[in-house]
């Protein structure tokens, strides 16, 4: 097989090819590095691993199958950046319980992903190290803050990739770049050893190619951490065990909410096409109202960007982390000062700077106080939803990829209705996946699905019924062929 081939096999075919000795364990993670260097253009890496980095795990099925991690995730002994220059030389002393999964489950590491500052961000262009691009246009974003995950699947230059998602930064991103992506319940994933955005909202999860090959990675990653304080208590489990069920009992609920003006054309036909497919496979579809989530893009913001300024108030230069070099000598106000306008990036500064407006006196009431409110609206909206149908559906983003440097910090309001449809599942703690629907034009279209709690196996079989009717999942961007 030629190394495209390779690259764009499945984990179980790689499996296959691993248990037949039609390739070695070194050899395929040596396939994927050379694939990372040969479109580093793509800034989908930020570093890559040139030796092999795992124990192998004889017996496990994804022993010696390669991986990549968000540089989001501690792993001992190497750099841990969040894509900031204020952890640019930060070492990390232990591993995060989600690296420490996949080495005890004998994955290679194939490098470090790319990703929007702290993971603020939707467009992948908010790394300190430069933007991210999208593989089927070079020109577009590939969606952030896991947009080194998702452009390094999409490529191909890694099976699988560990990503994160506080307000859609999974889903967005796989759905820009035509991949598949699943953000798991609240607590499924430990947060321990994951560098905190905000911390009542952070969740841990894949990108992968496929439905299965997501439920195959997340298998491994999920249990309980007795390390976190919000894991829940909840034991690892197959999530492909409900594959190959068919959908004739499955009731799909279409909120109308999330077919709103704002909403693209072709990814609105695109959906409904999703919605067509489902019906021929004997699900039933069903129209119903989540009327409080026009508020979720204001709660969420309040809410995310408070968190945000408690967590990183420890970057403050003494303790670790960036540090100026001059006027070494001044006061420490100074000092502080120096470091945080230095350290962190624009996107950062500004959520920083609204979180703290939100929770200083006069205004804990009247913004965080009734956005923990809307919260608990979204999430009654969610469970009455629950009561009647089996799986939500919907568009996970408003539009496809649009162009590097069209938002950005021009409009960055602009930029936050891009997570209209994601935030809604992080205000209530849900599991969510996207996976590609089709095109709109040469970009790829997001569907997105969202389950009860704890309802990842289901999620996953259903996307995987859909993806057995069609290819848009196996196929590969021109420029990486």
């Amino acid at each position: 097989m030629s190394a495209p081939n390779i690259a764009n096999c499945s984990l179980r075919e790689l499996r296959t090819l691993l248990d037949e000795n039609k390739i070695s364990a070194p050899e395929l993670a040596q396939l994927f590095r050379a694939r990372a260097k040969q479109y580093s253009h793509l800034n989908a890496f930020l570093r890559i691993n040139e030796n092999d980095d795992y124990h192998p795990a004889a017996g496990n099925f994804l022993d010696s199958l390669p991986i990549a991690h968000k540089d989001i995730f501690c792993a001992q002994g190497e750099k841990t950046t969040c894509g900031s220059k204020m952890l640019a030389e930060f070492v990390a002393p232990y591993d995060s319980t989600v690296v420490e999964n996949f080495r005890n489950a004998g994955m290679n590491t194939i490098g470090r992903t790319n990703m929007d500052e702290f993971a603020m961000g939707s467009s992948g262009e908010h790394s300190a190290f430069s933007a991210s691009r999208n593989p089927w246009d070079e020109n577009y974003v590939p969606g952030g803050s896991s947009s080194g995950s998702a452009a390094a699947v999409a490529a191909r230059l890694t099976p699988v990739a560990t990503a994160t998602d506080t307000g859609g930064s999974i889903r967005q991103p796989a759905a820009f770049c035509g991949v598949t992506g699943i953000k798991p319940t609240y607590g499924r994933v430990s947060r321990w050893g994951m560098v905190a955005f905000a911390s009542s909202f952070d969740q841990g999860g894949v990108i992968a190619k496929s439905a299965e090959d997501c439920a195959l990675a997340l298998s491994a990653m999920a249990g309980f951490d007795e390390r976190d304080s919000t894991s829940l208590p909840q034991p690892a489990e197959d999530f492909t065990r409900q594959f190959d069920q068919p959908l004739s009992n499955i009731v799909i609920g279409v909120p109308k909410e999330f077919f709103s003006d704002g909403l693209d054309n072709k990814v609105a036909s695109r959906v409904q096409e999703a919605i067509r497919q489902f019906e021929k496979q004997g699900a039933t579809i069903k129209e119903i109202s989540l009327a409080s989530v026009k508020h979720a893009i204001a709660a969420y913001y309040v809410l995310t960007c408070a968190e945000a300024s408690s967590n990183l108030s420890r970057y403050d230069g003494v303790r670790y982390g960036f540090r100026p070099t001059e006027n070494n000598d001044s006061d420490l106000t100074t000092m502080y000062e120096q470091t945080r306008t230095q350290g962190f990036g624009a996107e950062v500064k500004r959520r920083i700077l609204i979180g703290t407006y939100m929770l200083s006196y006069g205004y804990y009431d009247a913004y965080y106080r009734r956005a923990m409110k809307v919260r608990t609206l979204i999430a009654r909206d969610f469970e009455q939803a629950f009561t009647g149908c089996d799986v939500l559906l919907g568009p996970t983003t408003p539009s496809p990829a649009f162009a590097l440097n069209a938002i950005a910090d021009n409009d960055p309001v602009a930029m936050y209705l891009q997570d209209i449809y994601t935030v809604p599942v992080n205000l209530a703690g849900l599991p969510a996946l996207s996976l590609p629907c089709g095109f709109s034009g040469a970009l790829p279209v997001g569907l997105q699905l969202i389950g009860a709690p704890l309802a990842e196996s289901l999620l996953l079989s259903v996307a995987h019924e859909y993806q057995k009717q069609n290819d848009y999942h196996l196929q590969m961007p021109a420029g990486v062929q």
